[in-house]
Parts: structure tokens; sequence; C-alpha cells
């Protein structure tokens, strides 16, 4: 995260491929965010933000461990078969049902990949939308939401 997201509520994501983009999150979530890297970050705004409590960056195999531990106290999340993927196709469908398949489509960062879809080379939203679809989605308000105070008039 860089010191000029906070005030509009954007972190910087590194994805796949080296891909960066700035996504909007939600007040709490900025929060909690920043708490975690108080306790446990290491200073540099350029590595990994999500570290175990001995300061090392946790990897993608901690999810799946903590998706086994989750089902094993819940058992609906394991019959369910919960787990970070079954989250993000959920929420992407949520978007796109209230949104559109544009806002979706930023939202998951598949902005500027390719896609064998031609609306997807036509159609793009802005980080204005997406801001507004979370701001619906956690139900908090997003400065850069459209109709906020900090967010650019819509035609």
């Amino acid at each position: 995260m860089a010191a000029g997201g906070f005030a509009h509520l954007l972190i910087r994501l590194r994805e796949k491929g080296e891909t960066i983009r700035w996504q909007p999150v939600s007040p709490t979530l900025m929060r909690h965010l920043e708490h975690h890297r108080d306790t446990r970050g290491d200073g540099d705004p350029t590595t990994p933000l999500l570290r175990y409590t001995t300061g090392r960056p946790i990897t993608a195999r901690r999810y799946d461990h903590l998706w086994t531990r989750i089902g094993n106290h819940l058992p609906w999340v394991a019959t369910e078969q919960i787990s970070t993927h079954w989250l993000r196709h959920t929420t992407l469908t949520w978007v796109e049902r209230r949104f559109g398949y544009a806002v979706a489509h930023a939202y998951a960062g598949h902005q500027g990949r390719s896609d064998p879809s031609a609306t997807a080379t036509y159609v793009r939203a802005s980080t204005y939308e997406v801001a507004t679809a979370l701001a619906a989605l956690a139900g908090e308000p997003h400065p850069l939401a459209i109709g906020s105070a900090d967010a650019p008039p819509q035609w």
C-alpha cells in the first residue's frame, strides 16, 4: 500500500504476471490492513503486507491451511467447499448481477488482459464504478464511489 492510497481507500495489488493495479477497499478493511502493517509490516511498502507473527510473508499455501481449519470448526464450510476462490467467484457474480459485466471485469482486475470475449474489448469500467460496487457490497461509503464528494461527476 502506498501512502497516497489511504485517503482514497485504494491498495496497490501485485498480481499474476507482474500486473500491478489499484483496488478500492472498504474503510473497515483499510483500518485492519493499516493495523496489520503497523504490527507485522517490515516498513517497506514494496514488500508483501500479509505476514505471520514472525514477520515472514504468508504464502498461498497458508490460505489452503486456513480453509481446512475453518472447515474443521464449521462443517458446512467443508461440505460447501468454501475457499478463497469461491469467495471471489461469489463476489464477482454479485457485482456482475448488480453493476454489469464491465464493472465485474474491472473489479476482478481483468482490465487490459486478454479475454476471448469481443465485449471485453469494448467495455471498460472506471475505478469510480468499481468503488461504487464495493460501497454497495460492503455497506460502507467510499470516497471514490459515484455520487461521493471526491468522485468526478458522471455523464
